[in-house]
């Protein structure tokens, strides 16, 4: 995790129940931050020896209430799959993809789990999207299987996908327009290393939307799985680590209403992914 204001995060680690923030160790000392060094260097494993000595000597500090960044510093490349469940498919009415496709979204749209999502000048059609995020740890380049993948994965982490669908889809031109801006990727409120994640291919995934529930599906409606997308990306472009991938949406967007309902100010999102924690974010006017 990261905690602290905007700008200032400091690196932190979550200890105790899964699912619950009471407690975490202060690794600011053995790195600035969940950067592309970090990951890039076998951080987590340092990381990891050190918490479990610091917590057996009674060093987890209280969780006080600060705010909680993105866990893990601004990535080179935020790449996102479109269409990867098949109830969301279904749903939209389009037909699932032989192969994965892929759009990207500006890295600068990173926020914190429970910071304001701001509502676009001129925007009617923002919309929701609650993701399963794969962290790239180790540089990926033309792996030979899904099953190397494995390796380059340094864990997972839920995001909104915010998308602006008028600009994504009735603006001409590629997805990014919808997809870019500001505000519109939510993470966290943890990254969980994947060897803490037994089965990502089987997670309960839900969001509701002022206390009613949108999308309520499961990792297992995906059409290509985290391993498969990070080979796959990986014979197309270089993956760095740190860089972030978020894997699709299942059903329950506002497009797919009929009528098609949007987010508007004053609205609360509040997402859950199982074992990587609940996020909310207000709804607010650019």
């Amino acid at each position: 995790m990261r905690l602290g204001d905007v700008g200032s995060e400091r690196p932190v680690v979550a200890v105790g129940p899964e699912d619950e923030l009471k407690e975490y160790v202060d690794v600011s000392d053995l790195t600035n931050d969940f950067n592309e060094d970090f990951f890039g260097s076998g951080g987590t494993d340092l990381v990891r020896a050190k918490v479990a000595e610091r917590v057996s000597k009674s060093q987890a500090l209280p969780f006080a209430g600060e705010r909680i960044g993105a866990p893990f510093a601004r990535p080179h490349q935020i790449l996102c799959i479109g269409l990867n469940y098949r109830d969301h498919a279904a749903e939209t009415g389009a037909q699932v993809p032989p192969e994965p496709i892929v759009f990207t979204k500006s890295p600068n749209t990173l926020i914190g789990p429970n910071d304001d999502v701001l509502i676009p000048r001129k925007s009617v059609k923002t919309d929701w999207e609650v993701e399963l995020g794969v962290v790239v740890g180790k540089r990926a380049r033309y792996l030979e299987s899904p099953l190397a993948a494995r390796e380059h994965i340094a864990g997972y982490v839920m995001v909104n996908d915010i998308s602006e669908r008028e600009f994504q889809l009735e603006r001409q031109g590629q997805w990014s327009k919808g997809k870019s801006c500001e505000t519109f990727n939510p993470a966290g409120p943890w990254l969980r290393t994947s060897d803490e994640v037994k089965e990502p291919n089987n997670l309960k995934i839900q969001l509701s939307l002022n206390g009613e529930l949108k999308q309520n599906s499961s990792t297992n409606q995906m059409v290509f799985d985290p391993e498969f997308l990070v080979y796959y990306l990986s014979q197309f472009m270089v993956l760095e680590p740190g860089d972030l991938i978020n894997t699709g949406t299942p059903p329950g967007v506002g497009l797919g209403h009929k009528p098609e309902l949007y987010l508007k100010p004053g609205d609360l999102m509040r997402l859950s992914i199982e074992g990587l924690g609940v996020s909310e974010q207000r709804v607010v006017g650019s």
